[in-house]
């Protein structure tokens, strides 16, 4: 199915946005724009809806404007869950989907789907042929949609999951790059006032012939050092986060090392692990509910961690479980998964009820992230502002204290 998919996707024509202007009965005048692969298919497309074409433009490449993100696949899962909810057959529901999209490249690749449907192949094989963009999970749901003539129920089912988990990426996101963010701007605010302020006061103070206080000579000090070393020092971080992203796409060992450093850091370390949680338990959940095999949810469950240390974790308990071994028994034996989840795991797998259990665990988990980022938030924005007001307000006041010498002495 791979090579399969990759070679369609290398043979498929590309798709335009094409302007238009026709008339209908010689004297009403009308004009839209259409997709389509060239002006001849697009002209005779109008021609089959009784339109007199006058004149066909190209105005755009559909299939190289925006890269598609996880959000617009939620987007597109739950709009066409609605229509076919509606009595709207597949294929008119590919195409209302398609008008009502945005993104040029995610209409793109619903006509893609389109044409691959209408040619005979089913939805799942359909969405085979874009894994880039379609996960297992996504396939998987489809595909047993379309087996129990289920489909609007799964895809609605894919909708609720991907923004659920798309919700907790947020706020992960969140906890990591709003300490992140602000750190680096007072830094960068810090090293504008050494190299650009400082030096100007540094001028003046050499005219006043007098020994300069502790904490300004302390500041002038940094500014030369500062004027001296900022190139080298942006040169240096560059290289070392440009080298860094080499090696991690190069390195699986390094990724998996990288993740095991993020799950000790304080606080962020722990929201991270509880996230990580939080994922495995609502796909787990999402697939065993949908009647997948638990082998194979496992399998997709470690993919949607975030963290190869779960990720690594993940695996080991599907090849337990494919033994034979009950599920919570298997995450135990990782002494990887908190002891909670695996309590509940195994009361769902007593009473028969896992899919309750797992979306349970991952509901009171997710909770947790949220609870955690926001205390983090709250705590962080007078931390921040303290250290910002030390920085900045340190420089200020000692390149002013010289002149404050000068008035007492006048």
């Amino acid at each position: 199915m791979t090579r399969y998919a990759v070679k369609r996707k290398a043979k498929s024509p590309r798709l335009y946005r094409w302007k238009w202007t026709g008339t209908v009965g010689q004297t009403r005048l009308l004009h839209g724009e259409i997709i389509g692969h060239s002006k001849v298919a697009v002209t005779a497309e109008l021609r089959k809806q009784n339109i007199d074409v006058r004149r066909v433009t190209k105005k755009n490449d559909l299939n190289s404007q925006g890269r598609i993100k996880p959000r617009d696949i939620m987007v597109f899962s739950r709009q066409l869950a609605t229509m076919i909810q509606a009595g709207i057959p597949l294929l008119q529901a590919f195409q209302v989907v398609a008008e009502s999209l945005k993104k040029p490249s995610m209409v793109a690749l619903v006509h893609q789907l389109t044409n691959d449907v209408a040619s005979g192949t089913s939805f799942s094989d359909a969405l085979r042929c874009h894994p880039q963009h379609f996960d297992r999970l996504f396939i998987n749901l489809v595909d047993a949609g379309e087996q129990s003539g289920t489909l609007d129920k799964m895809l609605e089912q894919n909708a609720v999951y991907k923004e659920k988990l798309e919700s907790l990426k947020g706020r992960v996101k969140k906890a990591l790059w709003y300490p992140t963010t602000v750190l680096l701007t007072g830094i960068a605010i810090t090293l504008l006032l050494l190299i650009k302020v400082v030096p100007q006061f540094e001028s003046m103070f050499q005219s006043f012939d007098a020994e300069l206080p502790a904490v300004t000579q302390l500041t002038v000090d940094l500014s030369m050092l500062a004027q001296q070393l900022w190139l080298p020092l942006l040169g240096t971080a560059t290289t070392v986060i440009l080298l860094l992203r080499w090696l991690t796409r190069r390195s699986p060992a390094l990724v998996y090392l990288l993740h095991r450093l993020l799950l000790r850091i304080p606080v962020i370390g722990n929201i991270i692990d509880k996230a990580a949680v939080a994922r495995f338990s609502r796909t787990l959940a999402t697939t065993y509910a949908s009647g997948i095999p638990l082998v194979e949810g496992l399998a997709t469950a470690a993919g949607s961690t975030g963290n190869k240390v779960y990720e690594k974790a993940a695996l080991q308990t599907q090849k337990e479980v494919a033994t034979g071994q009950q599920l919570h028994f298997s995450m135990r034996m990782t002494n990887r998964f908190p002891a909670l989840a695996v309590q509940m795991v195994s009361i769902g797998e007593e009473a028969g009820a896992l899919d309750t259990m797992l979306h349970r665990v991952a509901s009171y988990y997710e909770e947790d992230v949220d609870n955690q980022v926001d205390a983090l938030t709250s705590l962080m924005e007078p931390l921040i502002i303290v250290v910002l007001g030390i920085l900045v307000g340190g420089i200020v006041v000692s390149m002013y204290l010289p002149i404050f010498n000068l008035g007492t002495v006048i």
